[in-house]
């Protein structure tokens, strides 16, 4: 019989894999995973939206006209490509949750304040493509270990567990990341956005907003998308191991070190931290950008492509700034 302390390591071995996600075994062959989990989630996202059309009538006011076949395919395409995304970036169902809300988030702000959509649309839309998008991930992949920290600290160590189990500090980064998203958007109010809305969206029935919104007014929206994003980057960030690289890095003599292994501590070895922060805030940047700018253009009656590039440029920075942040946060 193989020792005790062999056992344990093989049985480590076979449920921690995949960077920091629980991975147990499952019947269901791994090439037929994501099929299902895309089926998944466009059948339930066709579904909830059946049920509720009676709520979300409204949509169809301002909603542009897909006539013809290659609009509608390239709504499809994007919806699958994103929880592509999400599947082979290793995300869990809470990953995808806030990646949603982050970028689904700012069209339907759109709609709820410029085109008078009504805030129980606009809760119902945003509910639906969340829960569309946890509920496949959930059942197809358990949480990672930095989402599982306060449900697992007694059975397995996390790094950084007093972090990820602190009220104080995620409501700190929360409060953080939700600042930063105000004031972008306020300054992008207070200078381009009004006359961007009023030239480039044709249609839209008022811009008052735009004049009369303050970072205050703002905030209540901002912290949820700072919630969002503390979840995204900064959770994830806190909770991963170190690396060998890391050790590396540690390790690194300034005095007896050459000048090729100066540039490369300097511009090469980032710490496996500021990895996954930066590759997070890209993917938040890519997806909140760009699904911002295709249901702008696609879905919303009137819009031209240089609004929708102009009003999803606003998140974009918002979100690398957000990123940048919270990535200062997670190395202090």
């Amino acid at each position: 019989m193989a020792p005790l302390a062999e056992r344990v390591s093989e049985r480590a071995v076979a449920i921690v894999q995949q960077g920091d996600a629980i991975v147990r075994p499952s019947k269901i062959p791994r090439s037929l995973r994501f099929p299902l989990l895309s089926l998944l989630s466009l059948t339930l996202s066709s579904m909830l939206y059946s049920f509720t059309a009676g709520y979300t009538s409204d949509l169809a006011r301002v909603s542009r006209s897909l006539e013809q076949w290659w609009q509608v395919s390239a709504l499809l395409i994007w919806r699958i490509f994103e929880l592509g995304l999400g599947w082979y970036g290793n995300y869990d169902g809470y990953d995808l949750a806030a990646l949603t809300l982050l970028s689904h988030g700012p069209s339907l702000y759109l709609l709820a304040t410029f085109y008078e959509v009504r805030p129980i649309t606009v809760f119902l839309s945003l509910g639906i493509d969340i829960i569309t998008t946890y509920i496949p991930f959930r059942l197809l992949r358990p949480l990672s270990l930095a989402h599982s920290a306060s449900n697992m600290k007694h059975a397995l160590s996390v790094p950084n567990n007093e972090i990820l189990t602190s009220t104080s500090i995620q409501i700190y980064t929360t409060i953080l990341a939700g600042i930063i998203y105000a004031v972008a958007l306020y300054t992008s109010f207070a200078t381009f956005l009004p006359v961007l809305l009023a030239t480039y969206f044709n249609n839209i029935p008022t811009i008052e907003a735009a004049h009369t919104a303050s970072p205050i007014s703002l905030f209540p929206l901002a912290v949820l998308l700072g919630f969002a994003s503390k979840s995204f980057i900064f959770t994830p960030a806190v909770a991963v191991l170190p690396s060998l690289a890391d050790a590396k890095k540690t390790a690194f003599n300034p005095a007896t070190s050459s000048f090729w292994e100066h540039l490369e501590y300097n511009f090469w070895r980032f710490s496996r931290k500021t990895k996954v922060v930066f590759q997070r805030t890209v993917t938040l940047m890519l997806v909140s950008g760009l699904n911002t700018f295709i249901q702008a253009l696609f879905t919303i009656e009137g819009v031209e492509t240089k609004g929708a590039a102009g009003f999803s440029m606003v998140w974009t920075i918002a979100s690398g700034i957000v990123g940048a942040a919270l990535g200062v946060v997670s190395a202090a």
